[in-house]
């Protein structure tokens, strides 16, 4: 009965010729392929994760529902802690080379007072900070794995495991069906792979952030500072990126995530009448400037993963990293960042693991879910409560806020979540 209700899905939504071709997949074809480490999502922790097991010698499998890299949307922050991951993957120094290198902060009200501003390496030289395009941090990544290590248009459709419980049995939309021996879920924030283990689903922040990339084809004119307005329910930044393009975002509340919206001109419109009054000419300067295919709207999601009450992010030999696991707000730049640390910490035991004969896979994703848990839920609560303190629209809250807290900030306050240590790292000694 599924197969033939999976059939007459597919028979809706697909040409002829593709709808004969899967008819004698399902019907005539009951291989199932095996594979030794399958990845879900050719994302950032999903490229990643495939690239530092390569690290090892171990092969992997990337499934991406696309058709391609999904490369659509601006930039990514990163900071020093996500460099040490790059670097550790051998990407970091090509990545470097084309974007900048932020030297600190200017941070004012929406009447154009500055508040504060400071270096990021006043107190600490090791600091780094730059804003990446996604486009080219997922194509360099892509770009280091073998050919068809990622297959596409390889939609995840069920999830299970076998009978005998060693492996995990996949099936994608087109039919097929894969019988692996670990599965990587990097499935992203609507993660079906985290729905399947008993997650709860991501919880609406009560923000909205709409984001592009200015271009400037002769150069833009600014220093390479993080330029932030905070105003009452509402904030606003641009950050040069590199030498001709300059990342923007706009953040307003919202009761609800609202529609989805994909058309670039009512993107533009919405973000400029939402700082149309502000005295920051630069900012409708910017989004005049930002190309189509890198204009956003994004309604904040993200997970608490309390003790006790949230299940671990294994099941079996099935384990989740990135926003699959913990999908955090943006408000202290780490969602990509930890993306990156959980695939070098979870990719370096899961190696010792299977060359090992004293670890199982199931130790070291325990070992992993409780090493990551330590980091990642306390950053993303920080991150959730620091949104809410720069969204209020408390007018008390908002003079409390420009007045005392930010005038007051230190370097230390914005940097010290990036300080972050592998553990392996510790025990080696370096």
């Amino acid at each position: 009965m599924a197969l033939i209700s999976s059939i007459l899905q597919h028979v809706k939504s697909h040409s002829s010729s593709k709808i004969s071709t899967y008819i004698q997949r399902r019907l005539f074809s009951n291989d199932v392929r095996k594979e030794n480490i399958v990845i879900v999502g050719a994302g950032i922790a999903g490229l990643a994760s495939a690239l530092s097991l390569q690290r090892f010698g171990i092969r992997s499998l990337v499934l991406e529902q696309a058709e391609s890299l999904r490369t659509e949307g601006s930039s990514i922050t990163l900071s020093k802690n996500g460099w040490k991951a790059l670097d550790a993957i051998g990407v970091g120094d090509e990545l470097r080379s084309q974007f900048l290198d932020l030297q600190g902060v200017v941070i004012k009200s929406d009447d154009g007072k500055e508040l504060n501003s400071f270096g990021f390496k006043d107190e600490d030289k090791s600091q780094e900070l730059r804003v990446v395009e996604r486009r080219v941090l997922l194509e360099t990544l892509a770009s280091k794995l073998p050919p068809n290590a990622i297959s596409f248009s390889s939609k995840l459709s069920n999830i299970e495991t076998s009978e005998n419980g060693t492996n995990t049995l996949l099936q994608l939309q087109d039919g097929t069906r894969l019988s692996a021996e670990v599965v990587i879920a990097c499935d992203g924030v609507w993660s079906p792979t985290a729905k399947w283990m008993g997650f709860r689903q991501p919880k609406y922040a009560g923000h909205i952030a709409f984001r592009g990339l200015g271009y400037f084809p002769e150069g833009q004119p600014y220093e390479p500072k993080v330029n932030y307005t905070y105003g009452r329910g509402l904030r606003a930044a641009f950050v040069p990126a590199s030498k001709t393009k300059v990342y923007w975002f706009v953040m307003c509340n919202s009761s609800s995530p609202g529609p989805r919206i994909t058309d670039p001109s009512i993107l533009r419109q919405q973000a400029k009448e939402l700082v149309r009054d502000w005295p920051v000419a630069d900012m409708l300067n910017l989004i005049n400037l930002t190309p189509d295919d890198t204009l956003t709207r994004n309604p904040l999601y993200d997970r608490w993963l309390w003790p006790i009450i949230s299940p671990p992010p294994f099941s079996g030999r099935t384990v989740l990293a990135g926003d699959a696991w913990h999908p955090m707000t943006p408000n202290m730049g780490q969602g990509a960042c930890c993306a990156l640390e959980d695939s070098i910490v979870l990719t370096e035991k899961l190696a010792e693991a299977m060359k090992s004969k004293h670890t199982s896979v199931e130790d070291a994703f325990k070992a992993y879910g409780s090493e990551r848990w330590k980091r990642v839920f306390p950053l993303t609560v920080m991150a959730n409560r620091i949104g809410a303190l720069l969204q209020s629209e408390n007018t008390l809250i908002c003079s409390v806020r420009n007045n005392l807290l930010v005038p007051k900030l230190k370097p230390r306050a914005l940097t010290k979540h990036t300080n972050y240590e592998f553990e392996q790292a510790k025990r080696d000694g370096h």
